[in-house]
């Protein structure tokens, strides 16, 4: 039925870090890979796919269906590579008005997911989710009902307890997209100190603080950036120095670059930039905002548009400027991501059941397509696990 077609320290001067990332990068390349593909259901996907990916040569193979679960939109490996994490975005959960994060034990050799357990989110339609950098909690934004919460995380990597729970409250300018909150997505710092979540319905990414100890959420001060109104502000992408960070912000396609203080958790806004064509007038809406690892590129999607506009960034000032916009070959690039070596980007075209690979230039950080495709239905999210040999 499916076919296979043709982190470092705060005070690091930007140099060091990405000599660091460099090497990083040499000791993976060539390798392998397993990239699990988050979907919707409901058509003709059935849960979360997998398929083995080379990094030396940018393909895919062995694709097959790994777990058989309701729209696991968006998925989050954990840190010590055994264990995959997946919202379920839906509205109801065991007769309760939420969605759920299903937990799935990630056999490194074999790539294979079985099934923990499942637990509500604590909201409706959790629609992205990340695993702090201790392991021991999980952190879901709620979009349908503007929350955030914060699940522990068991020995066995199975979903525990709650241990945080906020409500978002408030509007903005548009009435019919920004009615009331819409948390859109959750990050951490490198430093695990603090959590954002932009959220598309208030014009806000709201900052909190995070206790790695307790896994609990408090409000920071301050408490939140305030984005243009009417943006509609969604993923959320930290520059690697840690000194700047990126919000792509869905209603006006534009990308907003914000100064990082990393001691206060503050961001302050410096650059407000379109990520579509002057002379595009067509519905077009963003989705995913990526940093290059070596901190020289900005990426973000354009879904209408359906394409990739591409950035280089000033190390000094954190600001960007686009340097192209290339098509994703497919429709609805919902979301994309950059492969663990930084050689690739690959584009999950969620309307045309398919991801495109791109081959990204090193110099210039733009996008070159190559003839290789993986074909899924409905991708929206890619995670990568390192393959361990036997």
């Amino acid at each position: 039925m499916f076919m296979i077609s043709r982190i470092c320290h705060k005070w690091l001067p930007i140099v060091v870090w990405m000599a660091v990332w460099s090497a990083n990068s040499m000791s993976v390349h060539a390798e392998r890979f397993f990239a699990y593909v988050g979907t919707y259901t409901g058509g003709e996907s059935q849960g979360i796919y997998r398929a083995t990916f080379d990094s030396e040569t940018g393909t895919f193979s062995d694709l097959e269906l790994a777990a058989e679960v309701e729209n696991p939109s968006f998925l989050a490996v954990h840190p010590n590579g055994k264990y995959l994490y997946a919202v379920g975005e839906v509205s109801e959960f065991e007769d309760q008005k939420t969605g759920f994060v299903a937990a799935f034990q990630l056999d490194p050799k074999s790539g294979e997911l079985a099934l923990l357990n499942r637990v509500a989110s604590s909201g409706t339609a959790p629609c992205h989710l990340n695993v702090d950098r201790t392991g021991r909690f999980v952190l879901v934004a709620n979009y349908g009902s503007g929350t955030a919460s914060v699940i522990r995380l068991n020995d066995d990597g199975s979903l525990g307890d709650r241990t945080a729970f906020q409500q978002h409250e408030g509007s903005s300018v548009n009435t019919q997209r920004q009615e009331g909150p819409h948390a859109h997505s959750i990050n951490l710092d490198a430093q695990n100190r603090f959590a954002f979540v932009a959220d598309l319905g208030l014009d806000k990414v709201m900052i909190y603080r995070f206790d790695p100890e307790k896994g609990a959420l408090q409000p920071n001060d301050p408490a939140f950036v305030q984005i243009k109104a009417g943006a509609g502000p969604r993923h959320f992408s930290f520059h690697p120095s840690q000194k700047f960070a990126y919000v792509i912000n869905e209603l006006d396609s534009s990308i907003t670059a914000l100064k990082y203080d990393a001691d206060k958790g503050s961001l302050e806004p410096i650059q407000s930039v379109s990520t579509l064509p002057s002379d595009h007038t067509d519905a077009s809406y963003t989705a995913e905002v990526v940093v290059h690892p070596s901190g020289k590129f900005v990426y973000g999607s354009n879904r209408g548009h359906d394409s990739i506009a591409c950035f280089q960034v000033d190390a000094e000032t954190g600001e960007i400027s686009i340097t192209a916009i290339e098509s994703t070959r497919g429709q609805t690039p919902r979301n994309f991501v950059i492969d663990p070596t930084g050689k690739y980007l690959l584009a999950e075209n969620q309307g045309t059941d398919m991801v495109t690979i791109f081959e990204i230039d090193a110099t210039k950080g733009t996008l070159q397509g190559s003839n290789e495709t993986l074909d899924v239905p409905s991708p929206v999210c890619i995670r990568f696990a390192k393959i361990q040999s036997e």
